[in-house]
């Protein structure tokens, strides 16, 4: 049935034939008399805006818009207003010249803070525009979209207004830019008697789609319309139809959580299995809500416990991984395996071990979840539980965490509660029994710069005190690391550290594995820290080596480019590659050749009688202050001196760090350690 032949041109009032009557035959007596007074009001208000209209002349060629001293009242829905974030927040004054027509139904707008009314019309052009008038008596407009008035009588709910409508030849079908046509535009915003009119008119249009590949359905059941979903299934539409992304109805009924809407969809025929572009299940969005009710509906209805996304995550996965404890409990009860993983390896337990959810640990590892499968990077459920902090978690996975398996995925989980800052995890582990000198892997190690192996090397790294302290307590070996954590202390200059790992046992005279050197890489990362050098000094790093000079009092070939500690492998032009940095090389770079003075002279205090080479002596003639230190070099250690050293070098660095436990006399330990001497 067209919707043209409703009325005739020329005639006030519209004509039905006997075909057109079924569009009707379900109102009752009382209802058509209504309609047939409304029309008869419609065609009174025609009369009153030819009226208003043949008024807009004031408007167009007036100087200035008088408005009413109250504000008028319009009908219709509100236009967005300047205060729209969307709109410019000035606007240009309206000219005289601004050729415009009124509406014929003119519109409220909402008022923005400065105006005090505002009226809508359509430009030459088309443009529907909203003038507002502001306080100050000045004008600005904005532009606005023509509201559709079949539209705008769906959001209203006046469904005898689309049968006048149609009566007039109006479209009930006609789609707009986005592909909603009426009937959308009714199931979404809940118009249950305004749907049925479109159907009667077009019934076509039941399972008609929108751009997005929306059906009616799917936006009544994604917008929570209950009414209108039952509607729409008993006239026959399909629960089936996916949009643009593969959800359907059902899937939408379980993202709102709407049992009723469920229900009526699987009554209806819908599909319970069907998966969106990702591979969700109606289950899976179930199990995220946590609506067990609706789980349960879906399961009873034949729902996959272990259905799979494109990521190979079931519904217990979600469960876990977002802590829903009840859906978790139904799924177990269901029978779900509990141990399944997804592409990535991880499990449910995993999962709920790395986002913290004590409780979701606690039930799976109470249904025999295994704690040592591992996911495809080697972490186990510890692992994961032990980066991210989470303590308790850790407590619980303990217990049943296998340390053969920990020794096989190549890293322990004290790695990485030191890598990452977590302390309280970290005494936890130690606590429990783990290697404080468990090494990386090779091919874990690898994949850092530096070649770290030990939890002890992470946690001085990070400048973290207390964790250096609990592992050295516990027993960590300072000298294990390809790059000793000694050198990262020094580099940062960081004296607690230092003394730390000293005190334990670290390697004063550590060198550089890359960049070997004639003298302690030691002495090479702390010149500019001379508390820290005659710290290692104290402690019985060699001082010797720095002034054993291949070149002695000979000419030192020229540096080839600059020296500093952060370019190591700078080499004179005569030099092998297989020769070793000298320790005047490195104290001529530029940013360290300002402090060869006080460093030479602190070195000068712990050997006997050496002689300084060419380049050093160079150094020490570049500043005359530094003269007394060139001549302390020229005069004979005293024999009180040289026996000091001799005994200190007789007892070794690893005494000399434990000093005070020795059974000697005060004064002699004061002797040795080298407490207020003079050298010569």
């Amino acid at each position: 049935m067209a919707a043209a032949s409703l009325s005739m041109p020329g005639s006030r009032s519209p004509m039905l034939g006997s075909d057109d009557y079924s569009l009707y035959s379900g109102l009752s007596e009382d209802e058509l008399i209504e309609l047939a007074v409304e029309h008869s009001l419609a065609d009174a208000y025609t009369s009153v805006t030819r009226t208003v209209s043949a008024k807009t002349s004031a408007f167009q060629n007036g100087p200035a818009w008088n408005p009413p001293k109250s504000n008028p009242t319009f009908t219709g829905s509100s236009l967005p207003g300047p205060h729209n974030a969307s709109m410019p927040t000035t606007f240009p004054v309206l000219q005289q010249n601004q050729h415009c027509k009124e509406t014929t139904v003119p519109e409220q707008s909402a008022l923005s803070d400065d105006a005090t009314w505002s009226h809508s019309y359509i430009t030459d052009n088309g443009q529907r525009c909203v003038a507002w008038r502001r306080y100050n008596g000045s004008m600005y407009i904005t532009p606005s979209e023509l509201l559709d008035p079949v539209v705008e009588a769906i959001k209203q709910g006046a469904a005898e207004t689309l049968i006048q409508m149609s009566w007039k030849g109006k479209s009930l079908a006609k789609p707009d830019k986005q592909g909603w046509t009426p009937l959308h535009e009714a199931a979404y915003y809940g118009q249950e008697k305004c749907l049925k009119v479109i159907l009667k008119a077009h019934p076509e249009l039941i399972d008609s789609r929108t751009l997005r590949q929306q059906t009616p359905l799917l936006l009544a059941a994604a917008a929570d319309q209950v009414r209108c979903a039952q509607s729409l299934l008993q006239r026959g539409a399909d629960p089936n139809i996916p949009n643009k992304n593969g959800e359907t109805p059902l899937y939408k009924a379980c993202e709102q959580e709407n049992v009723e809407t469920v229900a009526l969809l699987l009554d209806h025929g819908a599909q319970v299995n069907r998966t969106c572009v990702q591979g969700w299940t109606a289950l899976h969005e179930a199990v995220c809500r946590n609506n067990v009710e609706i789980c349960r509906m879906l399961v009873n209805a034949g729902a996959k416990l272990n259905a799979r996304n494109m990521y190979g995550i079931t519904p217990l996965f979600i469960a876990a991984q977002s802590g829903r404890v009840e859906t978790l409990l139904f799924l177990i009860k269901k029978g779900v395996d509990i141990d399944n993983q997804a592409n990535d390896g991880a499990t449910a337990l995993y999962e709920a071990s790395k986002n913290g959810h004590e409780e979701i640990v606690e039930l799976l590892l109470s249904q025999n979840a295994d704690a040592n499968r591992a996911s495809k990077c080697g972490f186990l459920p510890l692992h994961i539980a032990a980066q991210r902090g989470h303590e308790e978690v850790v407590s619980l996975l303990i217990p049943v965490t296998s340390k053969s398996d920990i020794r096989g995925s190549g890293i322990s989980p004290l790695h990485l509660a030191a890598e990452h800052n977590e302390d309280d995890v970290l005494e936890v582990l130690i606590e429990a029994g783990y290697d404080v000198n468990f090494m990386l892997s090779p091919d874990r190690s690898k994949m850092y710069e530096d070649r770290r192996s030990t939890a002890l090397y992470f946690a001085v790294f990070n400048s973290n005190i207390e964790a250096t302290t609990m592992l050295l307590e516990a027993g960590a070996n300072p000298n294990r690391d390809t790059f000793s954590p000694l050198l990262v202390a020094l580099r940062q200059g960081c004296i607690q550290t230092v003394t730390l790992l000293v005190e334990h046992g670290a390697n004063v005279n550590a060198c550089v594995p890359t960049h070997p050197t004639s003298f302690p890489g030691t002495i090479m990362f702390c010149m500019k820290f001379l508390s820290l050098l005659k710290y290692l000094m104290d402690n019985g790093c060699d001082a010797l080596s720095c002034f054993q000079c291949p070149y002695g009092s000979k000419p030192h070939p020229p540096i080839k480019t600059t020296c500093d500690r952060n370019s190591l492998d700078d080499r004179t032009e005569e030099e092998t590659p297989n020769m070793p940095l000298q320790f005047c090389e490195i104290i001529s770079a530029p940013e360290i050749s300002r402090w060869a003075g006080p460093v030479i002279d602190v070195l000068l205090d712990y050997v006997g009688n050496v002689q300084l080479c060419a380049r050093l002596t160079e150094h020490l003639d570049s500043y005359e202050d530094w003269a007394g230190i060139k001549e302390k070099c020229a005069l004979p250690c005293s024999l009180m001196h040289m026996c000091r050293l001799m005994i200190r070098k007789q007892v070794g660095t690893v005494r000399l760090n434990q000093l005070n436990t020795l059974p000697l006399p005060e004064r002699l330990i004061k002797y040795i350690s080298m407490d207020h001497f003079q050298a010569c």
